[in-house]
């Protein structure tokens, strides 16, 4: 059966030693067999404030973290979700967008996505405030791609908590989901298992959830856990801490099989109201 991995980072302010720490965890998933890898968000820099992604922002279809992920993807014969890189907006707009790029085994770009929600929270009993959408301009759509494998969908980070998002791609024949994500570690410990396997549950599908993991150059901590689940909710493999990879296999039979015995998918009715007409 095809083999499907996660990659889990402590990336840094230095997008160099980004990128080769991404490289040496790529070679391990590809010596183990994976035909499809998912980098964590920001996996090419967690710089020391919010606006450094600006520096380092590409260009569609040219730079030196799309030629990196281009490379890999075929130095490994592998498909590549590049977790995040900041990508130019148009015009001259002083934000960038948090794009997430799918890469074929041939080095081609397959699909891009742009991260629909933004994280401009006060996180509940701390200090911690994140603004997103000071750097950040938000996508206006979801991506769902072919792969070998089967039907691709494609989220990062926040939109985890957003359940419509998955829902429609699932209604489109979603198979497999994709999560770079660099989720905090005080929301991480409430929530992160929680949502990933009930995404996985209700939309009966693959999840990949490739993390952010440790303390990083601007103080934050980010809580790591990266998951792989099966269309049941049973975690296939996870790494809790530090830099790693996560293996598993993905078996269509087992997802035809789940979505055949217990049919949510066919069975979801749609409602146009609110409440009972007692009249």
């Amino acid at each position: 059966m095809p083999i499907i991995a996660a990659i889990q980072m402590v990336s840094g302010p230095s997008v160099a030693e980004n990128l080769a720490a991404a490289a040496d965890l790529l070679a391990q998933a590809a010596v183990s067999g994976a035909q499809l890898a998912v980098l964590p968000e920001n996996f090419a820099l967690m710089g020391q404030r919010g606006s450094d992604k600006l520096v380092v922002r590409e260009v569609e279809g040219g730079g030196p973290i799309q030629t990196f992920l281009s490379e890999q993807a075929v130095r490994h014969r592998l498909w590549l979700v590049g977790g995040t890189i900041p990508l130019q907006t148009t015009g001259n707009e002083a934000r960038a967008r948090a794009a997430c790029l799918l890469f074929n085994d041939q080095g081609q770009q397959a699909a891009r996505y742009d991260k629909v929600h933004l994280f401009d929270v006060q996180i509940v009993g701390s200090a911690e405030r994140y603004a997103e959408s000071d750097t950040i301009a938000p996508g206006d759509h979801y991506e769902l791609t072919e792969t070998p494998l089967g039907r691709l969908g494609m989220a990062e980070c926040y939109d985890l908590r957003f359940p419509e998002q998955f829902r429609a791609l699932a209604e489109q024949g979603m198979e497999i989901m994709t999560l770079p994500a660099a989720f905090t570690t005080t929301t991480g410990q409430a929530h992160w298992e929680i949502l990933l396997r009930a995404r996985a549950i209700e939309n009966q599908c693959y999840f990949i959830a490739a993390a952010q993991c440790g303390r990083h150059a601007d103080g934050r901590e980010t809580h790591g856990d990266s998951l792989i689940i099966d269309p049941w909710g049973t975690i296939l493999g996870r790494q809790p801490w530090g830099p790693g990879v996560v293996l598993a296999e993905f078996s269509r039979k087992r997802l035809e099989s789940i979505r055949q015995q217990f049919p949510v998918l066919r069975h979801r009715v749609s409602l146009l109201r609110i409440g009972s007409d007692q009249s």
